[in-house]
């Protein structure tokens, strides 16, 4: 039996496909599609999923294939400054297109031993107190232990399950797409300057030889908005809007995407559970979507892992839902609120005016930019010291940095008293006896994603603390 089946190869799938691996356990996915998409949907990491990358060794392998751009003016698009002083090694956005992402963790899982089987759709599941059946459209049937379905906003596994999932259906409609311009670059330029001092769902990014990826307003909601759109669509849709349509020509890809916002009832099912967008959709908006679901990943990988292995406590898979989707819940409204700050009424145009002023604050500024770049976290684990629910920054050790002794996806003791012990836990939490001038708590328990779950220095106080994230010890 196959300890856990993914359903989608797109990036939550993949990363959750190699942190699974990274702890022994049994990873198949499927995937509908017979190639990875070339479809462009999301164009960078922020810092969080950047930081990610860097806790597991794979930071080397994204930033030559990326571009590094500042933070500031990503919250509805309103100009304002990079704040000074965020608590990150990576306060910037890498620009690097979404099947560049795939490809890498990909990659990654694939190293690690995670088989992956492409033109194979999910058609149907059911699950028992043992494990989970998946029919496939070829008419064969795999078993699992668990199930996660990561297959998109559309998902099968969600509907399969018939996990409700409400919010608001799309009602603005945007097209996009990779096509060749004829007009001159400083043209181009000119135009979209001009037409985003109104219209910000609008644009064309050069990626070099005359190619650019095109966004513009659609005339109304497709009959059926998984079909494309054509290129005289898009064309006629540029006249309307910026009154050329360029010269475009020679699409490499055309696709649409609304500004629906749904958020998934419940993330878990018994054994089967959702990540990614198969669990919340959202407008595009300051480009949290591909990070959401890699974070999602990141949560679940070592919990389910924790599970398949047998030592996880009670109570540590369903933290899962508990910290994601409220996490999910605060993206929805950042989107939706920034969605209004782009309409162009005149009330949410005098709002966008206010919250321009606000942004002047540098307080306001940083918290904003914090939500989008996800740094800005906390999960509720109860009352304690400050950095308690906080993921740590990457911090400068006597022998390296702290994220360089993360890549195995174990639990980490970090003790500058040399006092401490996690004898019973060994095989799943690693002691550094070590100091740093960026840290000024005695020692920290940080669980396999980096987030703090004790802070201090009394020995018996960790022996609390340990059994309710790395289960009992073994003696």
């Amino acid at each position: 039996m196959i300890d856990v089946m993914i359903v989608g190869a797109g990036p939550t799938g993949m990363m959750l496909a190699a942190e699974l691996r990274l702890h022994g356990v049994h990873v198949v996915v499927v995937d509908r599609e017979s190639e990875p998409t070339e479809v462009v949907r999301a164009l960078g990491l922020h810092s969080r999923s950047i930081e990610v990358t860097d806790q597991r060794g794979l930071l080397e392998r994204f930033l030559p294939l990326g571009r590094q751009y500042p933070v500031g003016g990503f919250f509805a698009g309103i100009p304002s400054p990079s704040p000074e002083g965020l608590d990150t090694a990576h306060p910037y956005v890498l620009s690097i297109p979404q099947p560049t992402v795939d490809r890498l963790l990909t990659e990654r899982a694939v190293e690690l031993g995670a088989e992956i089987r492409r033109g194979l759709a999910l058609v149907g599941l059911s699950q028992d107190e043992h494990g989970v059946t998946a029919e496939l459209a070829d008419g064969t049937e795999l078993r699992s232990r668990y199930l996660v379905g990561c297959d998109g906003g559309r998902s099968t596994v969600r509907k399969q399950l018939g996990i409700g999932f409400p919010g608001e259906p799309t009602r603005v409609e945007t097209l996009l797409g990779e096509v060749a311009l004829d007009a001159p670059p400083e043209t181009v330029g000119a135009v979209v300057a001009e037409v985003r001092k109104t219209r910000l769902l609008f644009g064309a990014i050069p990626f070099g030889d005359g190619v650019y990826r095109v966004v513009a307003p659609a005339a109304g909601l497709a009959e059926d908005p998984r079909v494309p759109p054509t290129l005289e669509e898009l064309k006629q849709q540029l006249r309307e809007v910026a009154g050329t349509d360029f010269g475009a020509h020679s699409p490499r890809w055309l696709s649409r995407f609304g500004d629906a916002t749904r958020l998934a009832e419940r993330y878990r099912d018994g054994r089967v559970l959702l990540a990614g967008d198969a669990a919340h959709v959202h407008p595009p908006v300051g480009g949290q979507g591909l990070n959401l679901g890699v974070q999602d990943a990141f949560n679940l990988g070592w919990k389910l892992a924790a599970q398949v292995r047998g030592w996880a406590p009670e109570g540590l898979l369903d933290s899962y839902q508990t910290e994601r989707r409220a996490v999910a819940a605060d993206v929805l409204d950042n989107t939706r609120a920034q969605m209004q700050l782009m309409s162009l009424e005149p009330g949410a145009q005098a709002v966008r005016r206010l919250v321009s002023e606000l942004l002047d604050f540098e307080d306001v500024n940083r918290h904003l930019i914090e939500k989008i770049i996800a740094i800005g976290i906390r999960y509720d684990f109860g009352e304690g010291h400050e950095l308690l629910g906080r993921r740590l920054r990457d911090i400068e050790l006597k022998r390296g940095r702290l994220y360089e002794l993360m890549r195995e996806g174990r639990g980490l003791l970090l003790d500058q008293t040399g006092r401490l012990s996690v004898a019973g836990w060994e095989d799943r939490v690693d002691h550094v006896v070590d100091v740093s001038g960026e840290l000024d708590v005695p020692a920290v328990l940080l669980r396999p994603d980096g987030h703090v779950v004790w802070a201090g220095e009394d020995q018996q106080d960790l022996l609390g603390r340990l059994p309710e994230w790395f289960g009992a010890a073994t003696c």
